[in-house]
């Protein structure tokens, strides 16, 4: 793969993140009035002052007469509203680099603990959906700087039309293997509507500071965006990388809000990321020894793709590695599913060993504005509704971050609905390992929206995988269907979900003959939520990437044109 980006390091931070870099590039306004001579005793003056006032009048009959014919003054000319067509943009995807080590990190003579990995794997796979007729767009896979890594397909030939009936679906695939850095997936329009893509990044080891299982679904460029779960304990390594694909320069400013409230952090604003780079921020140097961090973070100028890798090291041990990906927004409604919970006996008992009280399940609630927030919580299993811990109420304080810990929920998947009358924004924690001498991992399951048709879902293409769904209440039914490497989309299975339930799938490896790709997701119903939930036999390695939107259709907006 073609390393053709810049990095930027955060020179407000104290520990840099090590990158390979590439070749530098880089009227009066008052009330009047007249005043007449006085009134006149002769009958002579009344009948003079009648018969003016009769032509006054009707001279002023006529003026308003022709006034009315007369066209109306243009400052107060307003045409009717009209719905213009929005033109269709390219799809993209940007995908994190693979995990890597901070600066300064250095190797032990212990070859069982040595921070760096020799068994380190990274695999990038690409999904681009076709139209109803069943054209693919033209598509590829690049470089942050823009060279090209590999072609997913070419570009039609002739511009597709529409056809009646029901459609007929392909895709155009790519798997990339190792990884690099990071890369941007991008597909042209068709026919005025944006395609349709998804693209998934996974790493995993088995040694070093970084051993784990950590997965990131590529990510649309946005100004505004909420992360949780970083952690800037002793041991705990949080590093917010911010890539700007696009041909315009970002100014970021980061809000970062604590247990204790908003932390005012100076280097935390006016953080310019170029054109083509990625700028990374460690973010241990703006809120140190901060066990529960959210960021939020808003750009002006060219959008940007914010993840947070975050890693845990126990003394010498290595506690697992994840990236943080942006949930939905500020709302009074979030709802996580692939919750799932392992033997509560087990993560309690590891709970209690020092250095461990964040390896159990937690919900994550910051809320961003001034008012206090009392959220409610429901756990949705596979047998509809479970007891959380503290009855499921927890007060936040308005502008901080508080946790509300799972341990004592029986083993099992979930999905969690969080409610408050105060908008807030959450993540739930999931985490694997029993003992503290074994190797443990975590994960985390950002709030999402609420399906609906066609969400693509790229999949690593080993390990288990598995699709979660929860209806939180009423009744829906869920649809899904395999993509496979050769382009075929694969008959879809129905499946008929009832309200507070959640429904754990486990995915094959292959379709017919051929390794599935990605999953072709739609819901119809009440509202449901999905997430795909990633894990290794015979390990503790476990991640969570939530379904995102599915791609914007043919949109217009309302004109308004005045002179």
């Amino acid at each position: 793969m073609s390393d053709d980006r810049k990095k930027v390091p955060d020179e407000a931070t104290d520990v840099p993140v090590p990158r390979k870099s590439r070749a530098d590039k880089d009227g009066d306004a008052g009330s009047s009035r007249s005043t007449g001579k006085g009134a006149r005793s002769s009958r002579k003056g009344v009948v003079t002052g009648a018969l003016s006032a009769v032509v006054i009048l009707a001279a002023g009959g006529g003026a308003v007469a022709a006034a009315s014919m007369m066209p109306e003054p243009s400052g107060g000319t307003t045409l009717a509203f009209r719905q213009a067509d929005v033109p269709a943009g390219r799809a993209l995807g940007v995908c994190p680099e693979p995990a890597r080590l901070v600066n300064g990190t250095v190797v032990g003579t212990d070859a069982d603990f040595s921070p760096v990995s020799t068994t380190a794997t990274s695999a990038l796979n690409a999904v681009v959906l076709s139209n109803p007729a069943g054209t693919v767009p033209g598509s590829k896979i690049t470089s942050l700087g823009g060279g090209t890594v590999a072609e997913i397909a070419k570009a039609p030939t002739s511009s597709p039309t529409p056809t009646s009936g029901p459609p007929v679906l392909s895709a155009g695939v790519a798997s990339i293997s190792p990884v690099t850095g990071e890369s941007v997936v991008g597909a042209d329009a068709l026919g005025n509507e944006q395609a349709s893509l998804a693209a998934n990044l996974s790493y995993s080891a088995t040694d070093g500071d970084l051993r784990g299982l950590a997965s990131a679904q590529c990510q649309q460029p946005g100004n505004d965006a909420w992360l949780l779960g970083a952690n800037t304990a002793v041991g705990r390594t949080a590093v917010l990388n911010l890539s700007n694909a696009s041909e315009t320069p970002a100014t970021v400013n980061l809000e970062l809000y604590g247990h204790q409230g908003q932390i005012q952090a100076p280097g935390a604003r006016g953080l310019l990321v170029a054109p083509g780079t990625t700028r990374s921020v460690n973010l241990a140097g703006l809120a140190p020894n901060e066990a529960q961090l959210a960021v939020h973070v808003r750009s002006t100028g060219g959008p940007v793709a914010g993840t947070i890798q975050q890693s845990v090291l126990r003394g010498l041990a290595p506690g697992g590695v994840e990236y943080l990906a942006p949930g939905a927004g500020p709302s009074n409604l979030q709802v996580m599913s692939g919750v799932d919970v392992q033997d509560p006996a087990a993560t309690k008992a590891l709970a209690g060993k020092s250095g461990f009280a964040d390896a159990v399940p937690a919900l994550q609630i910051a809320v961003p504005g001034s008012t206090d927030a009392v959220v409610q919580v429901s756990l949705n299993g596979a047998n509809g509704e479970r007891k959380v811990p503290n009855g499921g109420v927890v007060t936040v304080k308005g502008g901080s971050v508080a946790t509300l810990n799972l341990d004592g929920v029986p083993a099992g998947s979930y999905t969690i609905k969080a409610t408050s009358d105060v908008s807030f924004v959450a993540s739930t924690r999931i985490t694997r390992g029993a003992k503290p001498e074994d190797a443990t991992d975590f994960a985390w399951s950002p709030a999402s929206a609420r399906l609906g048709s066609q969400h693509l879902v790229a999949v690593p293409r080993d390990g288990q995988r598995f699709l979660s769904f929860g209806v939180p209440d009423g009744r829906a039914t869920v649809s899904y269907a395999p993509v496979t490497a050769d382009g075929k989309i694969g008959k879809a299975v129905d499946v008929d979900m009832s309200g507070g339930t959640t429904s754990m799938i486990e995915l094959p490896a292959k379709s017919g003959d051929a390794i599935v790709a990605g999953y072709v997701v739609s819901a119809s119903g009440d509202p449901v939520y999905g997430a795909l939930v990633l894990g290794k036999q015979g390990r503790s390695d476990v991640s969570v990437v939530a379904i995102q939107d599915a791609a914007a259709g043919f949109e217009k907006v309302p004109v308004s044109v005045g002179y």
